[in-house]
């Protein structure tokens, strides 16, 4: 008979174990179980063990375990195109095809999805030179939308107590985590004269009258700048009890794609201080720091930004999402940048890593897992906006399907928002009244009920 400890995990059998096998395991044992599993390679020992077990090999020993016939994937060390078709099981896309207990190999296909290999191979890039999300296995067989991984372990699962009815599985919460960018703090203030006198004259050669007026409303005192939504998000937080984190740009150059307050100015500095002391507040590294040769633009950042805040800064989402597998992660490694928030696309929402849940960046071409965390997003306000033209409705709707399909698999779901669309801007009406009713009607009512 099983000892306590025992029901809660699974004895692991496999003919060879290797980093691959030992990092997806480590991901599925945390995700599904409160220890991990214990590997082994003693078929003998397997074989006559009376604990719930999981044989991933060649062959299979009895009636008594959990099969799946291995693929070649996790036993391989170099990274070469895989042969992929794929096929329906429980309503939901798979591929790996193979036999045993399950009809799909779970962890080869969890590990190429969640490590990005079709990154590491000649691809399409996107008009910002980033990975093209046409390119992926997820765009190209439509689960884009879906968190696979997360829907294959909650079907593994399923099969498991199936199989052994002692086992218990692990109490995992659903966790929300607004974020939010801030590429430009204010839209008129703080600006300084030159860049302020620019505005102007591009509003007067376009014939913007609103903007001329707005403007001088805001620069005179009389009228909010339409970029400052910060008072009024503290006041959403505080009432849906919720913690978000922010990441700021503060790149020491404003050039390009890096068009932020200038970091002399102090109230920035000020507002960067006020978040610091309530929320997480993390770095938003510069377009500039992913496209330098070396890390050094990347340590002034993170320097400057420490400086601020008097502590060290361990989290970081790229500027644009622009970041290129393996160069750019291993730079934040380097730099202590620990928990980073960039696994997802900038250009349409979807799980990129298909899944929705927090995981170590395995890096493939050194074949090791790393000290990075990555915290993956599905839904960013700017996708919507800008790239799939949705309306306020419609992106409300978007949320609501993210919220609730990853709410279902105990999930982790992390938006990104940017201070303008949450402002007063007339570009962006009713965006800010539309996260305010997504908050209220859904994360204030899990808080309220919880």
């Amino acid at each position: 008979m099983a000892d306590y400890y025992y029901i809660r995990m699974l004895l692991f059998y496999t003919h060879t174990i290797t980093p691959r096998l030992k990092y997806i395991t480590d991901f599925i044992s945390k995700e599904l179980f409160d220890e991990p599993f214990v590997l082994t390679t003693d078929a003998e020992a397997f074989s006559t063990s009376d604990v719930p077990r999981f044989n991933y090999s060649d062959k299979d020993f009895s009636e008594q375990e959990f099969f799946i016939k291995a693929t070649p994937l996790l036993f391989e060390t170099g990274i070469r195109p895989q042969p992929i078709d794929c096929f329906e099981v429980d309503y939901h896309i798979a591929f790996f095809q193979t036999t045993g207990d399950a009809p799909f190999d779970l962890l080869a296909a969890s590990f190429y999805l969640i490590t990005r290999y079709e990154e590491y191979l000649p691809h399409q890039k996107d008009e910002y030179g980033r990975f093209s999300h046409t390119s992926s296995l997820a765009f190209r067989e439509h689960f884009l939308k879906q968190p696979l991984i997360n829907i294959w372990l909650d079907e593994l699962k399923k099969k498991l107590k199936k199989k052994f009815p002692a086992l218990i599985f692990k109490r995992k919460p659903f966790k929300f985590i607004p974020s939010y960018d801030i590429d430009i703090a204010w839209s008129y203030r703080h600006k300084g004269l030159l860049r302020n006198l620019g505005g102007f004259a591009n509003a007067v050669k376009q014939g913007d009258w609103y903007t001329i007026k707005d403007r001088w409303k805001v620069l005179r005192g009389s009228r909010p700048d339409p970029y400052d939504s910060y008072e009024w998000l503290d006041a959403l937080h505080l009432y849906c009890k919720i913690k978000p984190i922010y990441f700021f740009l503060v790149a020491q150059k404003l050039q390009g794609y890096d068009r932020n307050i200038p970091t002399s100015c102090t109230a920035l500095q000020e507002l960067i201080a006020y978040f610091s002391l309530v929320y997480k507040v993390g770095l938003h590294p510069s377009w500039q720091s992913s496209t330098a040769a070396t890390k050094k633009v990347l340590e002034e950042e993170k320097e400057w930004l420490e400086v601020i805040v008097e502590r060290p800064v361990e989290h970081s989402r790229q500027h644009y999402i622009k970041f290129t597998l393996p160069q750019n992660f291993r730079r934040f490694i380097e730099c202590g940048l620990l928990k980073d928030y960039s696994m997802g696309y900038g250009s349409i929402n979807g799980f990129r890593a298909s899944v929705a849940s927090s995981f170590y960046w395995f890096d493939l071409e050194k074949n090791e897992t790393t000290p990075l965390q990555l915290f993956p997003f599905c839904f960013m306000d700017a996708n919507s906006f800008y790239e799939q033209k949705f309306s306020p409705q419609l992106a409300y709707e978007e949320l609501v399907y993210y919220y609730t399909t990853i709410k279902k698999l105990n999930g982790l779901f992390v938006t990104i928002w940017h201070n303008n669309f949450l402002g007063t801007h007339k570009m962006f009406k009713g965006w800010k009244e539309m996260y305010e009713l997504f908050m209220k009607e859904n994360v204030y009512w899990d808080a309220y009920n919880f």
